[in-house]
């Protein structure tokens, strides 16, 4: 199933979407096959349910949000699998939104005020924002500045404290993000995490790009589509409008 153990289609493992599937998440897997198919890259889904075992030789990974008792029972089965964390832990790209990026975190807090181990792939601890849920449209300056700006849709309560080392994915310009020192996300080795939907692969496709890239090892040909030009257009303009509201009242 991988093209890095010599099979021909890329890899692009779904992990749990019956699970951590919200807000279209499985949109970013969609974004991925397609933008590799259209560079003449063969790729293929392979989505995993709860009651498979996840694969340790996929080229990418992607974990996406999900309400609390699913993300607990999801993070139940991580932790007794650990095929995630050998895959990413030798480089395999890995893609966690919301949900899975507490799951990935040291670890993360529930609703109930309980904190939980998380894989701890990724040096941060996930506890939960003080005062309202964070909810709304989200620009970022990104860290990484052969990326365009970032846009995504946020709807959370948790937050994210990173550890030295980690980057974030970037600094906010309009939304909440982490809840700290304005940035979102986080950039640890082989993983791009965030609390960004959308799907945010499809809004961003930089990000995609730079999955993909990391997977097959090759510098990618530059694919410029109307489509997404035209989304990133609508959802800046979005931001932008939402963001000058909120500073008016």
């Amino acid at each position: 199933m991988s093209a890095a153990s010599g099979d021909s289609a890329l890899g692009i493992v779904l992990v749990y979407p019956e699970l951590l599937g919200l807000y279209g998440d499985r949109g970013n897997a969609l974004t991925l096959i397609h933008r590799a198919r259209a560079r003449g890259i063969d790729a293929e889904l392979h989505a995993v349910s709860a009651e498979e075992t996840i694969p340790e030789h996929g080229d990418v990974y992607l974990i996406g949000g999900g309400e609390d008792a699913p993300m607990l029972l999801a993070g139940n089965l991580l932790a007794k699998n650990d095929h995630l964390a050998t895959a990413v832990t030798s480089g395999r790209p890995c893609l966690a939104v919301c949900a899975g990026f507490q799951l990935l975190s040291r670890t993360y807090t529930g609703p109930d005020g309980c904190t939980h181990d998380g894989l701890g792939l990724i040096d941060a601890t996930c506890g939960r924002l003080g005062g309202a849920r964070a909810v709304g449209e989200v620009v970022l300056e990104p860290t990484i500045s052969a990326w365009e700006t970032v846009t995504g849709f946020e709807n959370h309560q948790g937050d994210a404290r990173l550890g030295t080392g980690v980057l974030p994915l970037g600094r906010v310009v309009a939304g909440v993000g982490n809840g700290y020192d304005d940035t979102e996300g986080a950039l640890s080795g082989s993983i791009v995490a965030t609390y960004l939907h959308g799907p945010v692969l499809a809004r961003n496709p930089a990000i995609a790009d730079h999955l993909l890239a990391a997977a097959t090892g090759d510098t990618l040909a530059p694919l410029a589509e109307i489509e997404v030009t035209r989304l990133r257009d609508e959802r800046l303009a979005a931001a932008s409008s939402s963001h000058a509201r909120r500073h008016r009242s």
